[in-house]
């Protein structure tokens, strides 16, 4: 289930004239008494800047071609992020080479948002989005809850068809009941999505690639939550299934000194603290080159076995410094990602299993 925490980012040519007009001999020029005054030009936009050429990767066995560098809709709807700040920050990843776009329709506002920000621009992006939690409990995952959702979610969203719709964390139980896959298997073949999903953790992530159901799953991947690379990246690249990374940066909590009061990332944090990576810490944590925290978190997050990594923000700056970033700094070495897996086995505890 969501934890509910989560609800809570010309100068002036005068002088030169003067010259022209009185310079080497020549006398000025006279001006019409009555000269009309000329219109002011209207000021001209900014033309957009150029895409960054980021890495693209077939998502599994569909006919998706994704950037690895994804777009998180959570931020923008729990924060209520102002519909000016979402058009100028999703219009802008776009120009700059983002294609795909991830939501849920639990996510407050974000559904909204992202439609009226640019489905205009529908063509141009990946869409994904989850369902589950249109209503309490176990009711959210009925059939009929779940086909209301994605029409509700079609509407919101401005479009005909979603590329990925996915159950959004519900437990094992719900999925072998089976009710809620075939909802959205009736869903695929209706054209309402293309694809299905599953977005969860740890052993009931597992469970969802062994139905072989699922087109593509979402799971948490990072430098504080790497459970999954021992128990399901294997076998969801084994059923060539699209893996979108989820929580890719560890929601950066290397910048809090003290324990965060967002019970949301605190398990992350608490981690963090024994597992004391040199590059989260000191100077190197707060650095913005690509051997920072946040570049090698993503660069470690990016050499795993995914093919998109998704990141919210409310910056409209931070999704092309994040692409800038990982242009820069390439693939993360061999020997980087072998000292943080190392590290990992050195001092991870029973209990760290994936978070949602």
């Amino acid at each position: 289930m969501i934890d509910p925490t989560r609800r809570r980012f010309l100068a002036s040519t005068a002088a030169l004239a003067a010259f022209a007009a009185t310079g080497r001999g020549q006398q000025p020029e006279s001006k019409p008494a009555t000269a009309p005054p000329q219109p002011a030009q209207p000021p001209q936009p900014a033309a957009p800047k150029a895409a960054i050429p980021l890495e693209k990767r077939r998502f599994g066995a569909t006919d998706m071609e994704v950037t690895v560098l994804g777009f998180g809709g959570a931020e923008i709807g729990y924060q209520q992020v102002d519909q000016a700040i979402v058009e100028k920050l999703l219009n802008s990843a776009l120009d700059a080479g983002l294609n795909v776009i991830d939501t849920a329709e639990c996510y407050a506002g974000s559904e909204e948002a992202i439609g009226k920000a640019v489905a205009n621009r529908r063509k141009e992006y990946h869409l994904f989005t989850k369902v589950g939690h249109m209503e309490q409990g176990k009711a959210g995952w009925t059939a009929a809850s779940i086909e209301k959702s994605i029409d509700r979610s079609l509407q919101r969203l401005k479009t005909d068809r979603i590329d990925l719709v996915q159950l959004h964390s519900c437990g094992k139980d719900i999925l072998e009941a089976g009710e809620c896959i075939e909802a959205l298997e009736k869903a695929r073949k209706a054209g309402k999505t293309r694809y299905i999903g599953y977005s969860g953790d740890s052993t009931t992530a597992l469970y969802a690639i062994e139905t072989g159901k699922f087109d593509a799953l979402q799971t948490s991947v990072n430098i504080c939550d790497q459970e999954c690379l021992d128990l399901t990246l294997g076998k969801a690249k084994a059923r060539n299934m699209g893996v979108i990374a989820k929580r890719p940066i560890a929601n950066a909590v290397w910048r809090s000194e003290t324990q965060p009061d967002n019970g949301y990332v605190v398990e992350y944090w608490k981690r963090l603290q024994k597992l004391d990576y040199d590059f989260a810490k000191g100077d190197t944590r707060n650095s913005q080159s690509p051997d920072g925290a946040a570049g090698t978190a993503l660069r470690f997050t990016l050499a795993a076995p995914i093919h998109v990594a998704i990141v919210g923000t409310s910056n409209p700056a931070r999704w092309r410094q994040n692409a800038e970033l990982l242009k820069a700094g390439g693939a993360l070495p061999k020997d980087r990602i072998d000292a943080i897996r190392a590290r990992w086995k050195a001092v991870a505890e029973a209990g760290w299993t994936g978070q949602t």
